[in-house]
């Protein structure tokens, strides 16, 4: 029954335009039937800060308490002391790199193991609630959704690739090979007795996954495009052009972050380059569909309901 599709959607324009554009697919080939959704601010909170950030920031004060000296560093003392204005100045690039220096020669196997114990201890630094509380509801609606008609379902995000990979599962249901993101390198060597062992490297491998270079990614690592693809920011421009220019005729969402008493009111925007305009006006000049938080979700996080 309709009234079961996508629960926490408000009946309205918005959900119909989603669901008549499902329905419409069944003529499509399921090989061509690929959705990519954007992570941050697109599947999870992403304010006050991202959770990746969080868990470098966790990491390196962990380190600071072993290495009061690492304090001193310009990048790490403006984390440290959350000091926006200096990692603004410094850039969020320059800082990223020097936080993924943490992880410097770990094996993928230790990184691992680190973003685990991270995820069990992690609360929201302002809901004061787990990681699974801070996954919107109705993402989780609509990954059912697409999966319900042979939707291949990926992941992008802008963060560590390895790090999504190690919850994407465990949140959404998304296997690691088709979580595209910013991609660090790894370096091989041998064991003392001579076994073959990786370890990661400070250096990036291509740019910051933002912009152009979504799908760049997307097409190099998985070599499908999308038919649907959701975002929530300038980051994911192309990522949604590309998607609603499909052959097939596609299908672009934008989630748009309006609603202060149950999240966050803010407009997103990329975080490695300015944006040539807003988001929002992009969306409505290129016929997206355009989510309200406030006015198209009944719920927002999963334990969390609203009137």
């Amino acid at each position: 029954m309709t009234t079961q599709r996508l629960p926490s959607w408000r009946p309205g324009p918005t959900r119909n335009a989603i669901l008549s554009f499902l329905d419409g697919i069944a003529d499509v080939p399921v090989k061509e039937r690929v959705a990519y959704l954007d992570n941050d601010g697109t599947m999870w909170c992403e304010k006050p800060t991202c959770v990746q950030y969080d868990f470098f920031l966790d990491a390196l004060e962990q380190r600071a308490v072993q290495d009061p000296s690492l304090a001193t560093r310009p990048e790490f003392a403006a984390v440290l002391s959350a000091d926006m204005q200096a990692i603004g100045e410094m850039g969020l690039a320059e800082v990223a790199v020097a936080l993924a220096a943490l992880f410097d020669g770990a094996t993928p196997e230790e990184f691992g193991a680190a973003v685990d114990d991270f995820v069990e201890r992690y609360r929201h630094p302002t809901q004061d609630v787990p990681i699974t509380s801070v996954v919107y509801q109705p993402m989780l609606e609509l990954i059912e959704e697409l999966r319900a008609r042979d939707v291949t379902v990926g992941l992008v995000t802008a963060g560590g690739t390895e790090f999504v990979r190690r919850i994407s599962q465990r949140l959404y249901g998304i296997p690691p090979e088709l979580v595209v993101g910013t991609i660090i390198g790894y370096e091989f060597s041998r064991t003392h007795v001579d076994r073959p062992r990786l370890r990661r490297t400070v250096q990036r491998m291509g740019t910051a996954n933002e912009g152009p270079a979504k799908i760049a990614n997307i097409q190099a690592q998985t070599g499908r495009r999308p038919l649907i693809a959701v975002g929530n920011s300038g980051g994911d421009r192309e990522m949604l052009e590309w998607a609603k220019s499909s052959p097939r005729g596609g299908l672009a969402i934008l989630i748009d972050h309006d609603d202060a008493d149950h999240e966050y009111d803010y407009r997103g925007s990329a975080a490695t380059f300015q944006d040539a305009e807003p988001i929002t006006t992009v969306a409505e000049r290129l016929g997206w569909v355009t989510v309200s938080i406030a006015e198209d979700w009944t719920h927002v996080f999963p334990t969390v309901e609203r009137e």
